[in-house]
Order: C-alpha cells, then sequence, then structure tokens
C-alpha cells in the first residue's frame, strides 16, 4: 500500500494553460496558484448531449478523438465538475476524456415520461454500457467515486470486455439488499442518517425543500478539511435541479434498504451483483485521509480485485470528492492503470 501527501494547493502551470483552452478561460496571468484553481474550479465545461433508448445523456468532452477512452463517473451530491482538473491533465496527455451526468443530473433527461425514475445500481451501470455503445466506444477506462465509483465497479465486473481498466475511489463498492438487511453497529448506522432520512416521505419532501443546503451539508461532513468556495458549489448544485434529481437519489437509497422494487429487466444482473462478484481487470484504488463518509477498510476490498492491482492511501487531508480535492492523485492513478495494460 503506497501512501502519497496530496498538496492542498497543488497547481501546475501546464495544467492549467490546456485547461484554459479547452474550458475558454481567458488571461493566464494570474496573481498566484489560489486564484488559478478558483477560475478552473468555477469554469463551465462544454456540454455535449447523446440520446441512448432511455436517455438524452448530457456529458462533457476533452481531449483527442483518437485518444485512449476515459470514462469519469461522478457520485451524489455531486457532478461532472468534479473532473474539470483531471479532464484538463489527462486531455493533456491524449487520453479522450468523457464524463456523462448520472441520470437525474444536469441535462441527463429520461426520454419517455412513463419509464420508471430508478436509481438501482444495474440501472446506473447499464447507463454506462448504453452511453459507450452510443459513442461506438467499444472499450474504456472507467474511474469514479461515490455512486460513480460502484457504478464502474459494476461495468467492470459484469462487462469486463468493455472496461480497458478500472480507478475507484473507496474500492470495492457493488451492494445487495439482501447483503443490506444485516445491521451494522451504532457508530456505522449512524454515518448513513441520510438514507434513513431519504426513507420517509418526510426526508423526500425535506430533500426537495432543501436540496441545496443538504447537499452542501454532506460536502462538508463527507470532506471535512476541504476549504471549497461557494462558487464551486453552487456550480456543482445547478445540475441538482434536473426534474429527475430527487426521485432518482430517494429511490436508490430505498432500494438499497429493500424499501422500493427495482425493475424486473435488471433481475438478473442483480442476481449477479448480489454474489460479489470479483474484478479481473487491472485496477488502482484511492483513499483519501479524511474522508467523512462511509467506506470500508481497504483490507477488507484488496482481494476483490484479482487483476494487476494497486493502492494508494492519500494523506493531506483528502475527504470523499477525492478527484476534485486531490486531481493530480486521481489523474496519476488513471495513467498508472493504463501503464498496467500495456
Amino acid at each position: 500500500m503506497q501512501q502519497l501527501n496530496v498538496s492542498r494547493r497543488y497547481w501546475l502551470a501546464t495544467a492549467f494553460s490546456f485547461s484554459a483552452v479547452i474550458l475558454g478561460i481567458l488571461g493566464t496571468n494570474a496573481q498566484n496558484t489560489t486564484v488559478m484553481s478558483e477560475r478552473i474550479a468555477t469554469s463551465a465545461l462544454p456540454i455535449k448531449q447523446i440520446k441512448t433508448a432511455i436517455l438524452d445523456i448530457g456529458y462533457a468532452e476533452a481531449g483527442p478523438a483518437d485518444g485512449q477512452a476515459v470514462i469519469l463517473l461522478h457520485g451524489w451530491p455531486y457532478d461532472i465538475h468534479s473532473y474539470t482538473e483531471v479532464s484538463a491533465l489527462l486531455a493533456g496527455k491524449g487520453y479522450r476524456v468523457l464524463i456523462p451526468y448520472l441520470r437525474g443530473y444536469g441535462s441527463t433527461r429520461f426520454l419517455d415520461a412513463k419509464t420508471p425514475r430508478n436509481g438501482q445500481q444495474a440501472a446506473l451501470a447499464m447507463d454506462v454500457i448504453d452511453f459507450m455503445d452510443a459513442l461506438k466506444i467499444n472499450k474504456a477506462i472507467i474511474g469514479g467515486f461515490d455512486w460513480g465509483a460502484r457504478t464502474a465497479n459494476i461495468v467492470a465486473a459484469l462487462w469486463p470486455e468493455r472496461t480497458t481498466a478500472l480507478v475507484s475511489v473507496s474500492g470495492y463498492l457493488i451492494g445487495s439488499q439482501e447483503a443490506n438487511k444485516k445491521p451494522l453497529s451504532p457508530q456505522a448506522e449512524q454515518q448513513w442518517w441520510y438514507q434513513y432520512y431519504f426513507a420517509t416521505e418526510r426526508g423526500k419532501l425535506g430533500y426537495e425543500a432543501n436540496r441545496k443546503a443538504f447537499s452542501k451539508l454532506i460536502w462538508q461532513t463527507a470532506s471535512p478539511q476541504w476549504q471549497f468556495t461557494d462558487p464551486s458549489f453552487d456550480q456543482t448544485a445547478a445540475s441538482f435541479e434536473n426534474p429527475d434529481h430527487v426521485a432518482i437519489v430517494i429511490h436508490n437509497y430505498r432500494w438499497r434498504l429493500g424499501l422500493a422494487k427495482g425493475e424486473k429487466k435488471y433481475d438478473a444482473l442483480e442476481k449477479k451483483l448480489a454474489a460479489f462478484p470479483s474484478i479481473s481487470v487491472p485496477t488502482v484504488t484511492l483513499e483519501g485521509d479524511a474522508n467523512g463518509a462511509p467506506h470500508p477498510s481497504p483490507t477488507a476490498y484488496a482481494s476483490k480485485f484479482t487483476g494487476k492491482y494497486a493502492h494508494h492511501a492519500l494523506t493531506g487531508g483528502i475527504g470523499h470528492n477525492l478527484p476534485q480535492e486531490a486531481p493530480q492523485a486521481f489523474a496519476d492513478a488513471i495513467i498508472e492503470v493504463a501503464g498496467f495494460v500495456k
């Protein structure tokens, strides 16, 4: 297990210059690195749209069209801007980086009003395969954190032929409704307070009415040492205004507890996931030293990765939103795992 120390004020002039090109930022003569970091963190990523059978998916893309494909997946309550700096770094190395809004976020929309607003894990993973098919991407390196890490795990486990390699924050996160029936210790249960809040009608109404304040609280508790700014939070919070956002979030957490049904078309996939399949593709896992969100110990999941594998523990106060808090370390992990394949 390798330990990395990540500077809280990481900046690289070349990364900034490239970000300025792909994100439309003008003026690279900022007076200090803090100003540069803030300008990139709050710059809008240009959004494209691609239709699948179910969704019109909004996504950002950076890097050469013929570069090795890298798909980066965000979590809750975050969005594609967790990867603004990561995408600049990887695009500068020649990778083709694609960052889709998950269902219920940003400009991603359901094509049919009658489609269930389903947030179960298999549905989110199938969205990634559909996204790849729509863009004619046969294989990609897949990285993620939070919901995005779980989704990346599932794609790698069930569709290894579509997964070049994997980068996963907090390691192996595949779950099952049956496993979630088992109670945890009181201390562990307390960390999941929002899951139980969402299980109630009061919680659903509360999140609907206060989604921005609620999400900021999660940012603060999940990354207690991250000094994010209001502009960077507000940029991401705009994606929670998606008309399906609350329905997807509530269903996701209720489904985990067996309080909401999934769709029958995903039953076969969920049966496979309930067996906690191993992941055979080359993998790098990451964990920050200040992750305030529930997460497993690296020793608990290392054996689930049966291909070439490395884990890195990041120091320096890195919390749950690792790609945005430690972009260089996350980009380095993508480059490292790409090297595992060669």
